[in-house]
């Protein structure tokens, strides 16, 4: 398999749910169709809840700054059910299949 080189800004969002999960599940279906929303922008490129369901991860496209602002929109944030940090990064190195989805 060969290696890419992206060099692109990416950020992770990692989000803490903060309140009781029956109620983060109250808030699931708006939170979804909100990546979708965000997917469909060509903002998140994936996401997901942890295995251990206390928060979620999305990786989004683009510098810490923007993505925070963006990710500030979720829901889950707005309605105070989960808390947010992001960390910014450059993508480096990719295998060639992510690299080309990167480009």
């Amino acid at each position: 398999m060969s290696v890419a080189r992206p060099n692109q800004p990416l950020s992770l969002a990692l989000l803490n749910y903060g309140k009781p999960i029956d109620e983060v599940d109250a808030l699931r279906p708006r939170h979804l169709a909100w990546i979708q929303e965000r997917i469909a922008a060509g903002e998140v490129l994936l996401a997901g809840r942890r295995a251990s369901a206390t928060g979620g991860v999305l990786l989004f496209r683009g510098e810490a700054e923007a993505v925070e602002a963006i990710a500030r929109t979720d829901p889950y944030i707005i309605e105070g059910a989960a808390t947010l940090e992001v960390v910014g990064f450059t993508a480096a190195i990719a295998n060639a299949e992510i690299g080309a989805l990167l480009a």
